[in-house]
């Protein structure tokens, strides 16, 4: 096993909750070893982080063989009150991240190569 990643200190654009349901996202039958590897979060975190996420309706999971295959309900709407009324719904919010991750791994990187313009 590999331990307890490394802390992060600061702040972040992105919460936890939101770089899991993410890493699901990109793979239904990730093991919580590899989720929580990929988010830098403990074990017992992602274990909680996916707690929250089934209680609050935006996942589920069914158990298969020694596994489970998680569910994310891309209509549920973000929690926080600023969002409230602008129907942004999880399916929104995973599209900007696996686009971004599509974009980022499509651009070219070295010396001489431009940013991209925002």
């Amino acid at each position: 096993m590999g331990g307890v990643p490394e802390p992060h200190t600061g702040w972040t654009f992105l919460t936890n909750h939101a770089r899991v349901l993410a890493a699901i996202a990109d793979d239904h039958t990730a093991r919580i070893r590899d989720i929580a590897a990929h988010c830098r979060l403990t074990e017992r975190a992602v274990q909680k982080i996916i707690a929250d996420l089934e209680d609050a309706g935006y996942l589920s999971h069914r158990r298969e063989g020694r596994g489970n295959t998680y569910r994310i309900d891309p209509g549920m709407v973000l929690r926080h009150p600023a969002e409230a009324g602008l129907g942004l719904t999880v399916a929104a919010l995973l599209s900007l991240l696996v686009r971004d991750e599509a974009d980022r791994a499509a651009r070219p990187v070295g010396p001489g190569v431009a940013p991209a313009d925002f």
